[in-house]
């Protein structure tokens, strides 16, 4: 599989198998984000993985959106540091977070991507997993085997490129 085919084949899975996921696949995922670019080399990231079940339930009912994070076996809180870059430090763990999300799909895994900028209940996410005050929690990424497979569509290319000013095809 190449990375084409990962990037084309990857989807937002919702619905988890029950089986554990392998200590040395999340590591690799976790190496994967490490390998990330970013701004001035700062890498403004830091990961909270999350396998107990209580937790992973506290955390679902945190999230209006993130109720399946309960019955994923592995919640990855991925969180940036404003003082590594003040300008760009929300920006480099979003290229991190897509490389884990890569590697996962790679190794026959699906996640979902929960966004956490600018909610309600961040501090209290904060709170519950120990997380510095400096910190910002970026994303919440659920894991596990998939246990369905959602189509896709995407947009043409004629749709969302222009060339050389906006607005102007090829």
């Amino acid at each position: 599989m190449n990375v084409f085919d990962v990037m084309r084949n990857r989807r937002s899975i919702r619905k988890y198998k029950k089986d554990p996921v392998e200590d040395e696949k999340v590591i690799k995922c976790l190496e994967a984000a490490r390998w990330a670019p970013s701004a001035s080399n700062r890498q403004p990231w830091h990961f909270v993985v999350v396998t107990d079940q209580e937790m992973r339930k506290t955390l679902a009912d945190m999230h209006p959106y993130g109720r399946f994070m309960k019955e994923s076996p592995v919640v990855i809180v991925v969180l940036c540091d404003p003082e590594k870059h003040p300008k760009y430090y929300m920006y480099d763990p979003c290229v991190a977070t897509q490389n884990l999300l890569l590697a996962a799909y790679a190794q026959g895994l699906g996640t979902c991507w929960m966004g956490m900028v600018n909610v309600g209940f961040e501090e209290d996410m904060k709170q519950v997993l120990h997380i510095p005050e400096k910190m910002r929690i970026l994303c919440c990424v659920s894991m596990g085997y998939p246990d369905e497979t959602p189509s896709s569509t995407r947009r043409e290319l004629e749709e969302i490129v222009s060339y050389e000013k906006y607005g102007i095809k090829k």
